[in-house]
């Protein structure tokens, strides 16, 4: 049992997790490498994976928020938020994947590529499936068997806040499509199921709020804390911090897509620009239908 949970505390105690210490320094020491080795890249990417990405995983599992993760439901659900929606954000924005692709090893990028192009890849890379993944994740987490074996065993636990990592980055590699996918969608279809993933958020946070079932209730009431809230108010902190705070973690993938759109249709525009200007050099009419010019077409609608 920790000490009582003060905003001394909240600031000034951490924990050395070893798995999430590994981890930090395998992933963040591959790509600061491959940065090196491929030369020019961006540094917006940079201080998205390490500053975005990483940190967060270390705020969600070194910081109070992991040493209090066992004691209080609503740490819980800020860890779980951090794990599955903000770390891998930024992982994602750091296109983690393109520049496996620019610096890995042949054989293992060949096979990388083989993956992805697969069914099972396809499967995987459609953005139905991902943001099944995700909506469904935390239902299964808190209503089945799966939570009260996350706080009793902590091989469970330091297995499944690398599932949640995993499954968050798989949903935003496929929805931001920054790194190679085996089929791009275009961007408005992320947004129609972000507006789908907002009233998923708001169920599971109004069914934890008002629901008369307390998750894990005989693991919380055998700790036997004596400070804090209540189980009951406890896991109403809990519910607002997933629906709330769930759906505020969004907004920077939001403003991400639309950066995105932004820029994809700046470049199409270009593109238009300089065909256009093409043919206006050559000689042709920038007006004229593009069907006139092309070969099999020209004779049908050829003007009289």
């Amino acid at each position: 049992m920790p000490e009582p949970l003060t905003l001394v505390t909240a600031v000034t105690s951490w924990t050395a997790d070893p798995v999430s210490l590994v981890v930090m320094i395998v992933v963040g020491g591959w790509y600061g490498l491959s940065v090196r080795r491929r030369g020019d890249w961006p540094r917006a990417r940079v201080v998205a994976f390490y500053g975005g990405g990483l940190g967060a995983y270390a705020i969600a599992t070194l910081s109070s928020i992991g040493v209090y993760a066992d004691t209080l439901f609503s740490m819980r659900a800020a860890q779980v938020i951090l794990l599955l929606m903000v770390a891998p954000l930024g992982l994602a924005l750091g296109a983690p994947f393109t520049l496996l692709r620019d610096t890995g090893p042949a054989a293992l990028v060949g096979r990388l590529r083989s993956v992805l192009h697969s069914p099972f890849g396809k499967v995987i890379a459609f953005p139905a499936t991902a943001s099944v993944l995700l909506i469904a994740t935390p239902w299964l987490l808190y209503f089945t068997a799966w939570y009260p074996a996350v706080l009793r065993f902590r091989a469970v636990d330091e297995l499944t806040r690398l599932a949640l990592l995993l499954i968050g980055l798989v949903y935003f590699w496929s929805r931001l499509q920054l790194d190679p996918v085996p089929r791009r969608f275009h961007h408005l279809v992320s947004v129609w199921i972000t507006l789908v993933e907002v009233v998923g958020d708001a169920a599971l946070g109004l069914t934890l709020w008002f629901s008369g079932h307390l998750v894990a209730q005989d693991y919380y009431q055998a700790l036997g804390r004596a400070w804090g809230p209540d189980l009951r108010l406890d896991q109403t902190f809990g519910a607002g911090v997933l629906w709330i705070v769930g759906d505020l973690a969004g907004l920077p993938f939001l403003g991400a897509l639309v950066n995105r759109m932004t820029k994809e249709d700046a470049k199409q525009a270009k593109e238009i620009d300089r065909v256009l200007d093409e043919r206006e050099a050559a000689g042709d009419d920038p007006n004229r239908p593009w069907w006139e010019s092309d070969p099999t077409l020209a004779e049908r609608f050829r003007r009289g």
